[in-house]
Formats: structure tokens, sequence, C-alpha cells
């Protein structure tokens, strides 16, 4: 490899010149690092393939920071064999995540872009050499890092050689690879020695990179209960049925597949176990939207009836009440009837509300859609709640991105849902003495993300039916806000959902992005 590189480097004629100018724009580029390392990643978040390698935001968070040290030794750093190291280093790990080797080429240039426009900008006559210099040093650091693909392509076929694939050919068929579920074949060995393309597809893994490992460890979380799976490569069962069981892909996230074992031994065969499975995760998301919507649908046409016949009675009470109070004031009553009186009002009060937000939740507005910055609309939520934070003990952080992110929605009712959301987190804080929030904004491949974050006491119970109607764990809640707030995201075409724990609720609502903040 060092010789490689000594060969690029004469190649590209990088000398000793070229290390100087790049020391030289480092001391004015070094200040904007930063803000390159946050549009590199913006720009990956618009593109699926890109995306998809990427586990969360602590991983980008920590990417970024990478990104600089990496700016930082591109232009300052002897290239000796230490720097050889780090640059091969670096493309071993987009190899061993799976970062489409295209998306290097684009990203390099999104970096030669971003230099050259800082040369140009502050460098005067001094800008063409510097130029210069740097494009070669990027293709130096490009060429290196495409060197490791062709390492590791060259090492998996070496593998796919030595398990001598010709021996299970037969196996793939275009019946199995063509099926939409996935299918996997098992060794005695509890290996994986068949691997269709829907088992591809659902892993983000190719089959030369998975034949030979550990089917369970290859497939299900680290402490999953693999005694079923065991009892059949053992043949102590012939069938085994694993429904909503947990898959891992490559990138992290959890697929839910339904899947079938049998047992298939043969003296003569390498397979001796196939588990046939089927990703359930869009169908049972969507089976729970539904599921939701009919129970919402079936609760509104009741609460709307319910509503239209209470709420005559309960302005003709609350007039008496009002009359009955004055007169009672007028001839001197005692301290306790006046009393009374005061909670039948507030009572009613309270009823009228609840009445309120029946109408609300069983009559919803036709929605008002028209185009609105995300990042605006959650500053203008901030503002309002401002004055119950200080009251409650509470702090608020907006998390925001630069680039402006646009939806096609109602504001009115997107702002109702981030207003009782974080209505909710500063209620559950302030029961522990006060706390910090968070609103967080980020974009995906397709969809806004708003997170409200929270450091209360978290939900009694983390899996709790919290966007059913009439649940609450507050003792005066109406348990209609949070089916409120559900019915007005899933009207966008959007999701919201939980995940609660003692010392931090985060509810994150996604919602379609508009078609011009949407472009690939």
């Amino acid at each position: 490899m060092n010789q490689r590189f000594e060969e690029l480097r004469r190649y590209v004629r990088f000398g000793a010149e070229d290390l100087e100018n790049l020391r030289a724009f480092h001391e004015l580029a070094r200040p904007q690092f930063e803000r390159i390392s946050r549009d590199f990643y913006e720009r990956i978040r618009e593109h699926e393939q890109a995306h998809a390698v990427l586990s969360g935001e602590d991983q980008i968070a920590r990417l970024q920071r990478s990104l600089v040290r990496w700016m930082d030794r591109v232009c300052t750093a002897e290239r000796d064999q230490a720097y050889i190291d780090e640059t091969l280093k670096i493309g071993a790990v987009h190899v061993r995540v799976n970062l489409p080797q295209r998306y290097v080429f684009s990203a390099m240039a999104l970096i030669h872009i971003s230099f050259n426009e800082i040369a140009d900008a502050q460098l005067g006559a001094r800008a063409t050499a510097v130029r210069t210099s740097i494009i070669r040093a990027l293709d130096l650091e490009l060429a290196m890092m495409l060197e490791t693909y062709l390492d590791d392509y060259a090492a998996r076929l070496k593998r796919t050689a030595a398990r001598a694939l010709a021996r299970s050919e037969h196996h793939y068929e275009n019946a199995v690879e063509l099926a939409p579920y996935l299918v996997v074949g098992i060794t005695r060995e509890g290996t994986i020695a068949l691997f269709n393309r829907a088992a591809e597809r659902a892993t983000q893994r190719e089959r030369d990179q998975v034949l030979g490992r550990p089917f369970i460890e290859t497939m299900f979380p680290e402490g999953s209960d693999a005694s079923d799976i065991n009892a059949v490569l053992e043949g102590q069962k012939a069938i085994v049925s694993l429904a909503g069981a947990p898959l891992r892909t490559v990138s992290g996230r959890l697929r839910l597949v339904d899947w079938q074992l049998a047992h298939a031994a043969a003296a003569e065969e390498q397979v001796i176990a196939f588990a046939i499975g089927r990703d359930v995760t869009d169908e049972a998301a969507t089976a729970e939207r539904t599921r939701q919507q009919e129970k919402l649908a079936a609760i509104g046409t009741m609460a709307a009836g319910l509503a239209h016949e209470i709420r005559n009675p309960l302005n003709g009470a609350h007039l008496h009440v009002t009359f009955l109070e004055r007169g009672l004031r007028r001839t001197g009553a005692d301290a306790d009837s006046l009393e009374a009186v005061k909670v039948v009002g507030d009572e009613i009060k309270r009823l009228s509300t609840l009445v309120t937000e029946f109408l609300d939740f069983a009559r919803p507005k036709p929605l008002d859609r028209r185009p609105v910055i995300v990042q605006r609309l959650c500053e203008k939520v901030a503002l309002l709640v401002a004055p119950t934070l200080a009251t409650a003990g509470c702090t608020l952080t907006l998390d925001m991105p630069g680039a402006e992110l646009l939806i096609d929605a109602d504001p009115a009712k997107i702002e109702q849902v981030v207003l009782n959301l974080l209505q909710n987190a500063v209620e559950a804080m302030a029961t522990d003495g006060g706390g910090a929030a968070t609103i967080r904004v980020r974009r995906q491949p397709r969809v806004a993300l708003i997170e409200i974050e929270d450091q209360g006491p978290g939900l009694p119970d983390p899996h709790a039916p919290v966007f059913d109607a009439f649940y609450t764990t507050k003792p005066e809640g109406t348990g209609l806000g949070l089916a409120i707030v559900h019915r007005i995201v899933t009207d966008h075409g959007g999701a919201v959902a939980v995940e609660s724990h003692p010392g931090k609720t985060v509810f994150r609502v996604t919602l379609p992005l508009a078609i011009a903040s949407g472009t690939e």
C-alpha cells in the first residue's frame, strides 16, 4: 500500500510546496470547518441509501467531529506512514458500514467545492496555486479510500471461493430468489448456507457477507431467546413459528419478521434447517394506525352526539349557579354555602371544557394546508410556552438544523400538536421540581422529524396506550389531549410515537416534507 501511495503522489505531483499551500489555507479556512461538516451531513439526510448507514443523531454528531479532524489532517499533516494508515482506516470504516462507493466520490466533490469557494474568497492572487494543491490532496485521499473498496472486494472473492459456493448453487433456484419471503438455509453448525434476495434486502447485507456466519448472531439482536431455534437445529422440534421477531439490520435498525423454522436433515445435505420469514414491519405499523383511527372514529361519533346533548343543559346550569351565587352574596350567606356554590360552578366549567374537547376531537375542521417552515413554527411555540417554563422551574433548548424544512400543513393544527406535547413535558417535569426540555428538528429522507424531549419521571408503563381517547395519567386530565395530537398528525399523513423511561421521555412526530423541500 505504501508503494501505491508513493506512486499516486508522484502521479499527481504532490510535494512540499503543496503542503505549504494547504497549511496557509488551513489558517484561514479552519473557522469554517464545522459549518462545512454540518452542511455535509445535511446533504446526506436527503438520500435514503446514504442515510440508511447511519444509526442515529449521536452517531451523526460524532461523525461531524471526525470530519472536522479529517479536514485538519488533510491541510496540515505530513504525508508519512501515519497519514497513510489513517486514510486507509477511514476507507475501511466506509466499507464496514456498507456506504455505497458512489457516495465517496460525491462526498469528496462537496469538500472540493467548499474548499475552493473559501480559497477564491480569501486568498486573492494565491488562490489558483492553493486550489491546485487542494485538488491534489483530495484526489490522493479519494484514491486511497477507493483502494480499500478494491481490497475488500478481492478479500470477499477469496472468501467466496474458499467456501466453495459451487456446492450450494443448486439451492438458489428462481423460485427461492424471486419469492417475497426471506429464505435462509442453516447448517448443522448453525451457520448460514443459503440467503436469498429478500433476506439481503431486509438485512441490508449481501449474500457473501453472511454465508458461513452464525444464523442467530447475524439475524437476531443480542440477548434474544434462541431456545426454539436451537431445538429445531438439534432435531428436537420439526417446526417452530416465531411471530414478530426482531431482525437486526446493518444500520442497527430493527424490523419485525414472522419466522417459520423447519428441520430438514438429510445425511448427505449440508443444510439441515430452513428459516422462512415474512417482513411484517410495515404491515404491523399500518394495522396499528388503522386500529387507532377506527377507535378514534368510533369514540368521536359517540362524543359528538353526547356533547350536543350535554352542552345546552350545562349552559343553563352554569347560568343558574351564577344567579344563585350572586343572590347568596347579596343576602350575606355563610362561607360554607358560598364555597359549595363555587365548587358546583367550577365543576360545571370543567364539564364544559370537556365537552368542547369532545367536539374538537369528534368534529375536526378541514385542514387549511399551506407551506410551513418547521423551525419557525417550533420557535413560535417556544415563545408561547416561555412564561409557563419559568413558573415551573424548567428550561427549554431548541436544536434546529440550518437548512429550512418545509412541510405542507395546517400551521394552527401542527402548532397545537407541538404546544400540547411541550406543555405535557413541562407539567411532567414540574412534578419533580423542574428540568430541561428540548425541541429537536431533523430532516430525514422524505419526512421532517420533530422530537419533544423532557427529563420528567416518564410514563408509569412505557407501553401504555397514551394515544387512546380517555387514557390519562393526570388526576385532572380528560385523556383527549394526546388522542387529538394523534388525529392531527395522522390527518397530515404523518406518525407520532413515544419512548419513555424514568428521566427521559421523547415524543417523535414525523410529517411528510413538501415537494420543494423533498427533492433528491
